[in-house]
């Protein structure tokens, strides 16, 4: 019979005190947690020392050195030795001071934390002294007596090698780069906020600081100093407040980005009662009030400071002091997404789009000979197109944001002018104004009845409405107030006769066909006052007749039908010909009398008719003008 061995019973492993080193070098991971952590701590200790100019040195991300110097009031000699022991502080005094605390830092924690995973050295001077005094500190004492050395007014303090005793601290913070970029961003944020204040922050051996700030008295110059100008030139200055003891007590103010900004990461700027925090609710709530505002993929740019009674924010709710809690947050967050969804929509009728540097060209194109079907190989540089889709218009009143200018073209086959975007719109900008139309009953009928059939609420959306940009080859759109259309630019019918509009949330797909009708009403309004194309050499309308009739054959090789062609070439050769007069006055076509076609109508200022449809164009000129010759008009 086997006996099995008795368990062996493990005895509770047991409670003993750690170490003091062990129990602070514990602590300072959690309070110094990255070098951007040690450079807020000690800003806002040179903030509470009322500097009015403070300069940070970092060399490689901070872990190498840190260097932040002030012109503060100082730190008084006898105070030197326990500087950087744990919880000791100028701030405060007893608990119940934290009610009222209006100082950056309390707790004493940070320079302790500092020396005990780096090498300190504090160099102060105090209002009065001939001399400053420089100390060395390694876990939170001092390494040697305070020596006398020379220093300017305000306190000096250097962080050597962070982190040089937590291995796996270090090795996660290899990246000087991204803690750099860190450092820097911290530092624009205390930049737009303590406008009183100057800012620096460049690196160890750089002779230009990433951040350089001066004292201002318009917090916008601050922002475009450290943001740039297009930060600031998009802005919008808000304010909110709220005295309800039973709700909520507070005031803000501060700026918000229009729809015009664009960004792909928000940056929000949040100061409560002058301290730097986060408010993760208050984020997520105006981002949601942006969605609908902001083009896709596209983040706001934030800068709020409130204030609130010191008995309303608890501050001592994170090792870092980043975050603090609010009485009554849920109430001030509703109220501030509010304030900020009201000032967008009323700044939201429209949009500004940049327009570029032009550059003056000829209004009237010259057309060669062997621009025609006649020659249909292009020769010379290739010309560029500028995509239909980046084409924009930015006023509907000025004429260079007609619809008509922006028209898609096919560059193989028209001529070979410089379609860039610089060029359409320096060459409409020099259209002239329209003249008269001619003094004939027929065509004023013909006006008038265009006229009486407009509908006029679509005729208004499409006078003001601004041009975004091609959607395709087909579609347009058109922003007009707040709402967004869709417009088909092929085939115009009736100058907006009818139309039918659907709403689908705030995008109106609205079907508004172009180009036919918008030739037909041009020749109208422009009949007899026509610009025209000039051909630096004629083109022999006979020729031009033959090469429509073979185009439109289908057996190119059958030669039996050649003899009638070239007789109904002839016939309407004579009848243009003799019709040249009529053509000339009315609409702008010359025709010589030995029967070459030398100059053609312009319809639209700054569009090219494809040149290869000239013999198509001709053929049908003289079929219309027979038809009249027979059955009259």
């Amino acid at each position: 019979m086997e006996i099995e061995p008795a368990e062996e019973v493990k005895e509770p492993p047991r409670i003993h005190r750690l170490d003091e080193p062990v129990v602070n070098r514990i602590a300072a991971g959690e309070v110094i947690q990255r070098p951007v952590s040690a450079v807020k701590e000690l800003v806002e200790n040179s903030l509470d020392a009322s500097s009015t100019s403070i300069s940070v040195l970092v060399k490689d991300g901070g872990l190498k050195l840190i260097q932040v110097s002030d012109d503060g009031h100082g730190i008084r000699y006898e105070d030197l030795p326990i500087l950087c022991e744990r919880h000791t502080t100028s701030k405060l005094s007893k608990y119940e001071d934290l009610q009222s605390i209006k100082s950056m830092g309390f707790r004493g924690e940070a320079l302790a934390s500092m020396t005990y995973v780096g090498h300190v050295t504090v160099t102060t001077i105090t209002r009065g002294q001939l001399h400053g005094y420089r100390v060395s500190y390694r876990d939170g004492v001092m390494e040697n007596e305070p020596k006398a050395c020379a220093a300017v007014k305000g306190t000096q303090i250097v962080i050597e090698n962070l982190f040089y005793n937590m291995i796996a601290r270090r090795k996660t913070l290899q990246n000087s780069a991204d803690d750099y970029t860190k450092i820097v961003d911290l530092l624009s944020r205390f930049a737009i906020h303590h406008i009183d204040v100057s800012f620096s922050c460049r690196k160890h051996g750089a002779a230009r600081a990433d951040v350089h700030s001066v004292a201002t008295p318009s917090r916008l110059n601050a922002i475009r100093s450290v943001y740039g100008l297009l930060v600031a030139q998009n802005l919008i200055k808000i304010e909110a407040s709220d005295h309800d003891p039973s709700s909520s007590v507070f005031e803000m103010d501060g700026f918000i980005s229009n729809s015009n900004y664009v960004a792909k990461k928000t940056t929000m700027v949040l100061f409560i009662n002058d301290r730097l925090v986060e408010c993760t609710a208050l984020k997520r709530a105006l981002e949601v009030v942006y969605v609908a505002t902001l083009p896709k993929a596209s983040k706001p740019f934030i800068y709020m400071s409130i204030t609130l009674p010191p008995e309303h924010v608890d501050v001592n709710v994170h090792p870092t002091k980043r975050e603090v809690s609010l009485l009554n947050q849920e109430v001030i967050v509703e109220k501030m997404q509010s304030v900020v969804e009201s000032v967008l929509r009323n700044s939201n009728e429209s949009r500004t789009f940049q327009e570029q540097t032009v550059e003056a060209t000829p209004s009237v194109p010259s057309v060669t000979n062997n621009d025609l079907h006649l020659s249909p190989s292009p020769s010379g540089s290739k010309s560029q197109r500028v995509p239909v889709n980046k084409i924009v218009r930015t006023d509907s009143s000025d004429p260079a944001g007609r619809m008509h200018a922006y028209l898609y073209k096919n560059p193989q086959k028209y001529l070979g002018r410089d379609s860039s975007l610089t060029t359409v719109r320096s060459s409409v900008r020099q259209r002239r104004n329209l003249k008269e139309t001619a003094d004939l009953t027929s065509i004023q009928e013909l006006i008038n009845d265009i006229d009486s059939k407009c509908h006029s609420d679509l005729l208004d959306i499409v006078r003001q409405s601004t041009y975004v940009g091609m959607a395709d080859d087909v579609f347009a759109l058109l922003q007009h107030n707040t709402h967004l259309y869709l417009a088909n630019v092929v085939n115009l019918r009736a100058g907006v006769k009818k139309a039918s509009v659907e709403t689908h949330s705030k995008i109106q797909l609205l079907g508004i066909f172009c180009s036919k009708e918008l030739m037909y009403q041009q020749v109208l309004r422009r009949f007899a006052h026509f610009n025209a194309i000039q051909l630096s050499e004629p083109a022999p309308l006979q020729e031009l007749i033959m090469l429509a009739l073979k185009e439109e054959d289908l057996d190119l090789e059958s030669n039996e039908n050649d003899e009638l062609k070239k007789k109904i070439a002839e016939m309407n050769t004579q009848l243009l010909k003799q019709k040249s007069e009529m053509l000339e006055e009315y609409f702008c076509i010359f025709i010589d009398s030995d029967g070459n076609l030398s100059r053609l109508p312009i319809l639209l200022d700054q569009y090219t008719p494809d040149m290869d449809r000239v013999p198509e164009f001709v053929l049908c000129l003289g079929n219309d003008v027979l038809q009249m010759e027979w059955h009259g008009p």
